[in-house]
C-alpha cells in the first residue's frame, strides 16, 4: 500500500504536468507533492512512534492531500492507499468516518474533472469503498482471532510442557523407587534373613552358619555391583550376561532359607533365540526379582518355579509357588498384611510396556503370577 501511494502520486503528478504545461498551479502542485511525499516518508521512518503520534501523522497526510486535491483533482486516486492506512491506524468508527470523508472528496474531484453530472462517478466509488472496507474489516477480525488462537496455542503448549515435565519427574521418581525396591532393598532383606539364620545356628551348626554368612557376603557383593551400576545407568547388572543367565542368577540367590527356585527357559527365548528389547529384558528381570522376593518373604513356600516363554506376539513370565496362597482382591492388590511396592511395582512395570499381570491364588494351594508383555511386530 505504501508503494501504491507513491506510484499513484507520481502518476497523478505526471498527468498534471502533461495536461497543464506552463500552468500557474504547477509550482504549487510540485511543492505540495514533495511536501506530501516528505510527510509520508517521515511517518514511515518513525515506526516507533506512539499510536497517538501515528494518528497525528495520518491527519497531516490527509490534510496535505486535501489541499492538493483542491488544487488538482487528478490527485484524488491517492485516497485508495489512504483508506487502508486509516483503517489500520485509527479506531474503527474514526476510520470509517475518514473513509467516508475521503470517498466524498474523491467523488467531488471526479465530478470536477468530468465537468458534468455522472451517476457512475457518484455511485461507483462508494460501492467499491464499501466492498473493500468490508473485506478489510473481516480480514482484520480474522487476524485478531488468529492471533488470539496462536496465543492460546502457545500458552497451552507451555502448560503442556510444564505438565509433561511434572509427570516425567513423578514417573522418574516412581521408577527410581521401584529400582531401589527391586535391587538394594531386596538384597538387604536377603542379607538380613541369611545373617539371622546364621545367628540361630551359630553354636549348634557352625558349618551351616558359615554357609549362610558366605551367601550373605555374595549377596552383598552383588548389591554393591548393582549399586555401582545403578548410579551409572540404572541398568540391571545381571543383564550383562543376557536375560537367561540373569534369571538363573536371581533364582540361585533366592534359593535359600528353605526355598528352592527352579528355572525353565523356552528355547526360543533363551540365548539362542531372538534378542528381546533392552526395556523388555530389564522389566522381566525386575518383575522376576520382585515376585521371588514376595514368595520368599510372604508365601512360606518351599518350591517356586520360574518359566519364561516366547510366543509369536508376546513374551510370558510365570512365577508359581507352593506357598500358603491368598485371596486376590478386586482391584488386585497385595495379600492382606503384605506391605511394600512388590505387586504394585510389578504391575506398573508391565503396564509401562503395554503388558498385563494376572494372579491366580487360593489359600493353602499356592500362587501363580503371570506377566505378559507384547512384542511389537511379533517374533523376529
Amino acid at each position: 500500500m505504501h508503494a501504491a501511494f507513491f506510484l499513484l502520486l507520481a502518476v497523478a503528478l505526471a498527468r498534471f504536468l502533461l495536461r497543464h504545461p506552463g500552468d500557474d498551479r504547477t509550482p504549487w502542485a510540485v511543492t505540495l507533492c514533495g511536501l506530501l511525499a516528505l510527510v509520508y516518508v517521515t511517518g514511515l521512518a518513525a515506526r516507533t512512534r506512539s499510536r497517538a503520534g501515528r494518528r497525528v501523522w495520518l491527519l497531516l497526510v490527509v490534510a496535505v492531500w486535501v489541499v492538493l486535491v483542491a488544487l488538482a483533482p487528478s490527485f484524488a486516486w491517492c485516497a485508495v492507499p489512504l483508506f487502508y492506512t486509516g483503517l489500520r491506524t485509527l479506531p474503527t468508527r474514526a476510520a470509517l468516518a475518514l473513509v467516508a470523508l475521503l470517498t466524498g472528496l474523491v467523488i467531488a474531484a471526479q465530478l470536477r474533472l468530468a465537468g458534468r453530472w455522472d451517476p457512475d462517478l457518484v455511485l461507483g466509488p462508494p460501492a467499491v469503498v464499501v466492498i473493500a472496507t468490508a473485506v478489510f474489516l473481516q480480514m482484520q477480525r480474522q487476524a485478531v482471532r488468529q492471533r488470539a488462537l496462536i496465543d492460546d496455542l502457545v500458552r497451552t503448549r507451555r502448560e503442556l510442557a510444564a505438565a509433561e515435565r511434572r509427570e516425567g519427574t513423578l514417573a522418574e521418581r516412581q521408577r527410581l523407587s521401584m529400582e531401589i525396591h527391586d535391587t538394594l532393598a531386596q538384597g538387604l532383606s536377603s542379607q538380613q534373613m541369611l545373617l539371622q539364620a546364621a545367628e540361630r545356628v551359630w553354636d549348634t551348626e557352625p558349618a551351616k552358619a558359615r554357609a549362610h554368612v558366605r551367601t550373605a557376603a555374595s549377596v552383598a557383593e552383588h548389591n554393591l555391583t548393582e549399586a555401582r551400576r545403578f548410579v551409572h545407568d540404572l541398568a540391571p547388572a545381571d543383564l550383562a550376561r543376557g536375560l537367561e543367565e540373569a534369571l538363573r542368577a536371581v533364582a540361585a540367590r533366592e534359593s535359600s532359607g528353605g526355598l528352592t527356585v527352579r528355572v525353565t527357559i523356552d528355547p526360543a527365548s533363551g540365548s539362542n533365540g531372538p534378542v528381546l528389547p533392552d526395556r523388555v529384558q530389564s522389566a522381566l528381570l525386575r518383575i522376576a526379582q520382585g515376585a521371588l522376593a514376595n514368595v520368599r518373604e510372604h508365601s512360606g513356600a518351599t518350591t517356586a518355579a520360574l518359566t519364561l516363554t516366547l510366543l509369536d506376539d508376546q513374551v510370558v513370565l510365570d512365577i508359581a509357588d507352593d506357598g500358603r496362597g491368598f485371596v486376590p482382591t478386586d482391584p488386585p492388590d497385595a495379600p492382606s498384611g503384605v506391605r511394600g511396592h512388590g505387586l504394585p511395582a510389578i504391575r506398573a512395570r508391565a503396564h509401562q510396556l503395554g503388558g498385563t499381570v494376572t494372579i491366580e491364588s487360593t489359600p493353602g494351594e499356592g500362587t501363580v503370577l503371570s506377566t505378559s508383555i507384547p512384542l511389537t511386530g511379533g517374533r523376529s
